[in-house]
């Protein structure tokens, strides 16, 4: 058996990728379909690359949206990423097959082992530390093979993430949330320890705001759900708190608890910036750049954590919202085959005129897995979508899924592709997409999507959706008060 699988690399033009591509046209072992170098440059630059190698552009909007329009661009079973400054050995297709063909449908993920050469002759400098920390990280991309069925039903990586920050532990967080699992191969990766500029440290707290986002998606535990460990944002809220009192105290006059605060702050500092220098190399420049960074670090952390919790608990209004079909837009009938049996919800149709006349794009996306089971025919169901067109349509795009449970298609709801073909045929990012329904598969399907979602309760609704709705979405009493909260 030959492992089928294509080789997506995010680049923003360093020379690196030059070695790479090399190192990877010379090595043993099965050959990739293809392999697909994504230009994240912003401005269109020359990249030059061996002529098998397929380039395509990605806007300069991070390594998230790079990889999507890689891996989306490819056919194959496997997708392996790499980053465009690492290093594959000889055998690495060896190993990647060796790692990828023994595993069953259940296996979404493998990640390859990575190895940071450090100095042997000093104490490796903070960058080199932070470099060093790639070897013991869970899920990243730098060697992350992904099955394309587990990416299809994800919807792949969530580009709100705009830095190599965090958009890998949220992809595979939502992998294994889906039902996969993500094992740890045996190929190695050589990722250089390369020196960063003296502020580098600096530049890596906004991260904080792509904590805020993960917190957002995944709740509290999210770190403990990704290995990430627990972090020094309180220390730097508390390091930040106390610098801000002693001004405080100093302007006003109140100098005993300025020079209180002051110690503290000067306590808490000094004591991050010793953590820092005595694991290093301890040379006059690398002390002074941690003396420095150490004062700037804490209120930069805080700086940037308030405004990721800012930016994404800011409510977007949608571009389009997507209805489900049933006991949602019309009175649901099982299995409904006779365009006479259409009756829309009390509203329905003075609800979706006010949406068009608004400028928000209305879809229906909708389970009917009675083609499957031979209760009715694609000829029925498309007379019944029409009639439902003529009482309330126009609709700018209908998504249909006619398997059933045990087909494993990923269309299906609580899978997402109904609501990602809907967003696509639309031409809207899907974060701006709202969904209404009336079962959780209408709003697992949404959040797995990267939409939002609310929950219409009928008399078929489970309780356990309606707990879950109010935590994670909206519970709305009718559909008017459920395109009230889409809106805001």
């Amino acid at each position: 058996m030959s492992l089928d699988y294509t080789i997506v690399i995010p680049t923003t033009g360093r020379d690196n990728l030059a070695l790479l591509l090399t190192a990877l046209d010379e090595m043993t072992g099965p050959r990739p379909a293809e392999i697909i170098v994504v230009d994240d440059r912003a401005k269109e630059a020359g990249l030059t690359v061996p002529g098998h190698v397929r380039v395509l552009r990605s806007g300069g909007h991070g390594p998230a949206t790079a990889r999507n329009v890689g891996w989306r661009a490819a056919a194959s079973e496997w997708i392996a990423f790499l980053d465009d400054d690492v290093l594959v050995g000889a055998d690495w297709a060896e190993r990647l097959a060796e790692d990828l063909l023994p595993l069953g449908r259940d296996a979404g993920a493998s990640q390859g082992r990575i190895v940071v050469p450090l100095p042997a002759d000093r104490r490796p400098a903070d960058d080199e530390r932070g470099t060093a920390g790639l070897e013991t990280a869970r899920w990243i991309t730098a060697d992350m093979a992904y099955r394309r069925t587990a990416l299809v039903e994800v919807g792949g990586f969530d580009p709100r993430f705009p830095r190599a920050f965090r958009e890998d532990s949220d992809l595979a967080l939502r992998v294994t949330k889906a039902g996969y699992l993500i094992v740890q191969g045996k190929r190695v990766t050589t990722h250089p320890a390369r020196r960063a500029g003296p502020f580098a440290s600096l530049k890596a707290q906004a991260g904080n705001a792509d904590n805020a986002l993960m917190r957002r998606k995944h709740g509290v535990l999210w770190r403990q759900q990704t290995g990430a460990g627990p972090g020094r944002l309180g220390k730097h809220a508390l390091t930040t708190a106390a610098a801000l009192a002693a001004l405080g105290f100093a302007v006003t006059g109140r100098k005993s608890k300025a020079l209180a605060a002051f110690g503290a702050w000067t306590g808490l500092t000094a004591e991050f910036a010793a953590r820092r220098i005595l694991a290093g190399p301890r040379t006059p420049g690398e002390v002074g750049r941690m003396l420095a960074t150490s004062v700037l670090i804490p209120p930069a952390a805080c700086f940037h954590r308030l405004r990721g919790e800012i930016i994404h608990r800011r409510p977007h209004p949608p571009e389009a919202i997507l209805f489900d079909r049933d006991d949602t837009l019309i009175v649901d009938v099982p299995y409904l085959n006779d365009p006479k049996g259409v009756r829309p919800v009390p509203g329905a149709r003075e609800i979706l005129c006010g949406l068009r006349e608004s400028g928000v794009r209305v879809g229906v996306v909708s389970n009917q897995s009675g083609v499957a089971r031979g209760l009715i025919d694609d000829g029925q169901l498309a007379a019944v979508n029409a009639r439902v067109d003529e009482l309330l349509g126009p609709f700018g795009t209908w998504q249909v899924c006619v398997h059933g449970d045990e087909d494993g298609c990923c269309c299906r709801k609580p899978a997402p592709g109904l609501v990602l073909r809907a967003a696509r045929d639309l031409g809207v990012d899907v974060s701006r997409c709202v969904v209404i329904g009336d079962t959780g598969a209408d709003v697992d399907a949404a959040l797995a999507a990267g939409a939002r979602a609310v929950l219409v309760p009928t008399q078929r609704t489970r309780p356990g959706e309606i707990v879950r709705a109010h935590r994670e979405a909206a519970v709305a009493r009718d559909l008017a008060h459920a395109v009230r909260l889409a809106l805001r």
